[in-house]
């Protein structure tokens, strides 16, 4: 069933149709599980505009909140450079996946700013807004409260060591912070203690019959419909709005210190980039956002954040005096060969790597012949990867042009036949532009695409039926020919006005070719004595070499340390020179928190430590990347040798050694002394 009420693809009737997708987090790069659905989105939004119909899309980067506060510091740049900076990568590598919004923006933005704080008043207005005292976790030595994700544990369920504040990942069972066994602050290090704090709230019970009949309205997916029963079941609760400083993010008006919740601006911030995009080129905001709109507002987001956007955003809308979306469309995530994205088999992939290897088309054809209306995971397997791509755009349609082409352009001075060998077949062609729309319209592109494909297929049927290469060297059979490869080349045309949406520069490739514009109000047209230019090689074959390589560049850095050689000394002797106990003395080992942990540039082995020995920060260079991320290590005491002489290298100045254990690779192992350990302390 579709997602939401859908107005006939057939009908002549302009429709007026804002589109967003969600808004990628501005501290870290776009990934192949980010382009599902920004690719899903542009789609959509192409197919739109072919139909003649008023169709904007926006985005932006999601830039507030205390993950990108945290990392500028580790930078040591402010967020605002760091959000330029990364939203600058998030927009180039769109565009060169051709995903082009009509305005691509930011939530730190005056107009978000403007919007919220609209939104909210609006909301206190109306007595939707409360305030009340809570008790949360706490860490004295960053003198901040720490959000659930900045808090790690042991959990109250199961007791498995080192999860997340909110939730288990290995008993899945969901706690407050507050009922973690042994917590402490993934900031710091610290144990967090609890304070007090003034909260503000917004009373999303007050909305539950008006969200049960806005999700009976067939505006989202039935089953996400029926999942999202389980929180009326539970009693829909009043929900936290506002952070404490120190916060990267918009004041609560009339609250000093108190910071919107990232969750409240990052949904307004559809509103304010598109506010933007209108105040640039003169389109009417309140057309498209005020309660009584006619226009359509779709948003296309993943599954894990539909709570966000079928609860929280459209209650907030209704309370603010706003109007709610026509419909949100919900997709699953990308897998990867059958299993979730790993950074240590290179499947981890980041947008500009695979474009570093591989035609982006390429992705966005295969990701449109698996996605659905469904919620269903799209699992990207790399042989059947190429071997569709392959097959269908380049073994079918883009052959269909390749076989005819040379005889229009050196027999028949390039230019087209004016007769239509066989109307009926180019009529079935061009009545399946019903079907095919209504597949794009209801997101079933997986449906679009197989369609076009068994077009495809009866096109090359009629090039072998009628074999031209024979043909042509009959005299009496160059005008046969001549209306074969003519027909063949019409064929060609309206299977990629067909494919425009999905693959649109090979489509203007394709006109660029066929001399002629790819329009969906030109399907019913034929090219009867057309010239048509030189044809050139629309598009190179997936080669299985490109795709190693790109995995290659994604996985991080796990060879293992080098053997040693079986003739090596060592392995007759392999204990070290004896050394007496007063040497052993001089070496000063401590315990070390591990403040801040990050990435070396140009470094395969390295990571960069600040190591705070309970009052002193020592930066030390260790080489122990194949193991760990430098997010996992923030927190985490260690061992260290602090009387080792500082060793100059080419990333700077290395002022002790770290001690860990392990046979290499992922098994390096840091030691983490016991509970009872502080920053300082001397290990006897």
């Amino acid at each position: 069933m579709p997602a939401q009420p859908l107005s006939s693809t057939t009908s002549h009737q302009a429709r007026k149709i804002l589109v967003t997708s969600a808004l990628p987090y501005a501290n870290g790069s776009i990934h192949l599980g980010h382009l599902l659905e920004h690719i899903q989105t542009d789609i959509w939004t192409r197919f739109q505009r072919m139909q003649g119909h008023t169709c904007y899309s926006v985005c932006a980067d999601d830039a507030h909140g205390t993950p990108v506060m945290l990392k500028a510091q580790q930078l040591g740049i402010t967020p605002e450079e760091m959000v330029a900076q990364t939203r600058a990568e998030h927009h180039q590598d769109l565009l060169d996946f051709h995903v082009n919004y009509d305005n691509y923006y930011v939530t730190h933005s005056d107009e978000n700013k403007v919007l919220c704080e609209e939104v909210y008043t609006r909301l206190q207005a109306a007595g939707y807004i409360s305030q009340r005292t809570i008790s949360q976790l706490y860490d004295p030595q960053k003198n901040m409260f720490l959000p659930d994700r900045f808090v790690k544990g042991t959990c109250p369920s199961c007791k498995s060591e080192d999860q997340n504040g909110d939730s288990c990942d290995v008993c899945s069972a969901t706690y407050d912070p507050t009922e973690l066994i042994n917590p402490r602050s993934v900031v710091s290090g610290a144990t967090p203690v609890l304070r007090d704090s003034e909260h503000y709230f917004f009373d999303l019970p007050q909305f539950a019959g008006m969200l049960q009949d806005w999700l009976k309205s067939g505006a989202i997916q039935i089953e996400m419909a029926n999942k999202l029963q389980e929180w009326f079941e539970k009693g829909l609760q009043q929900w936290d709005i506002s952070r404490d400083a120190p916060y990267f993010g918009f004041e609560i008006p009339g609250a000093p210190g108190k910071f919107f919740y990232v969750w409240v601006d990052a949904p307004v911030g559809y509103m304010a980039s598109f506010k933007n995009l209108c105040d640039r080129q003169g389109i009417d905001f309140d057309e498209y956002w005020a309660k009584d709109s006619s226009a359509e507002l779709y948003h296309f987001i993943g599954k894990d954040i539909t709570y966000f956007h079928c609860l929280f955003w459209p209650a907030m809308l209704e309370g603010a005096g706003f109007r709610k979306p026509t419909g949100v469309n919900v997709h699953g995530f990308v897998t990867v060969n059958g299993a979730k994205m790993s950074k240590s088999k290179g499947t981890f992939i980041k947008g500009r790597t695979y474009l570093n290897h591989l035609n982006p088309e390429y992705l966005r054809y295969y990701f449109a012949s698996k996605l659905s209306d469904a919620v269903s995971d799209i699992d990207l397997n790399f042989e059947d990867f190429a071997q569709k791509v392959n097959a269908d755009l380049v073994g079918k349609v883009v052959n269909i042009a390749s076989r005819c082409a040379s005889f229009i352009n050196k027999r028949f001075d390039s230019r087209l036949s004016n007769t239509v060998l066989e109307p009926a077949l180019v009529a079935e062609f061009q009545a399946a532009q019903t079907s095919i729309a209504d597949a794009y319209e209801k997101r079933q592109y997986s449906k679009a695409i197989r369609e076009i494909m068994a077009l495809a297929d009866k096109a090359n049927q009629f090039i072998d039926a009628n074999a031209p290469w024979v043909s042509i060297k009959d005299p009496s059979k160059l005008q046969f020919t001549h209306d074969v490869c003519s027909l063949g080349l019409n064929l060609f045309r309206l299977l990629m006005i067909y494919l425009k949406p999905v693959v649109p520069a090979l489509a203007q490739q394709a006109e660029q070719f066929l001399n002629d514009s790819l329009t969906w109000s030109s399907l019913n047209e034929t090219l009867k004595d057309h010239e048509v230019n030189s044809f050139k090689a629309l598009l190179q074959r997936v080669e299985m070499d490109k795709i190693t390589a790109m995995v290659e560049d994604s996985k991080e850095n796990l060879a293992p340390t080098k053997t040693v050689d079986p003739n090596s000394p060592l392995l007759k002797d392999p204990i070290a020179p004896i050394i007496s106990f007063d040497d052993f003395a001089k070496v000063d080992l401590r315990v070390a928190l591990i403040a801040k942990a990050e990435h070396v540039d140009g470094a395969e082995k390295l990571l960069r430590l600040e190591l705070d020995l309970g009052g002193e920060c020592r930066q030390v260079f260790a080489g122990i990347k194949s193991a760990y991320q430098p997010e996992d290590l923030i927190g985490k005491h260690t061992v260290m040798v602090a009387n080792l002489a500082p060793r100059k290298m080419r990333f700077g100045l290395s002022e002790g050694m770290v001690l860990a254990a392990g046979p290499g690779g992922k098994d390096l192992f840091i030691l983490e002394p016991h509970a009872g350990a502080t920053a300082g302390m001397k290990v006897k």
